[in-house]
């Protein structure tokens, strides 16, 4: 990862808001394993862009907030983070992803405001193409 530049990530939340991995049924390690191994690493002069998926109508109260864990662990490897999103047009109650009263990535609810992800996705991506160039 460190290779590069600039780095879009992603994370489903699961259940009661953890991330994907072997404790959450996964046949395979996912973020859950992969984070702890970024301890120590130096993300200065990175950016990271970081989206998210959840269901705000089943988890009200942890709405995707496995985005968060993923923001925290890049925050503290020094990396910038970019990609903020608006709380706006969500019906959701609590989500450790709202910080400074914005959501800390893309926020898509597949299940629930499905028809919204293209034009949320086209916002959020034209967004980044310009903040890559600050």
């Amino acid at each position: 990862m460190l290779m590069y530049d600039v780095l879009i990530l992603g994370t489903p939340t699961y259940g009661e808001g953890v991330l994907p991995g072997l404790s959450t049924g996964n046949a395979t390690e996912s973020w859950e394993e992969f984070l702890p191994t970024l301890v120590g690493q130096d993300f200065s002069g990175k950016k990271v862009a970081i989206y998210g998926l959840g269901n705000q109508k089943s988890y009200p109260n942890e709405f995707v907030d496995a985005m968060f864990y993923l923001y925290e662990q890049f925050e503290h490897c020094n990396a910038t983070l970019i990609g903020e999103w608006t709380t706006d047009g969500y019906d959701f109650k609590t989500s450790k992803a709202v910080v400074d009263e914005q959501f800390v990535g893309l926020v898509l609810d597949q299940e629930n405001q499905k028809d919204l992800t293209p034009a949320r996705l086209n916002a959020w991506l034209t967004m980044l193409a310009k903040m890559w160039d600050d």
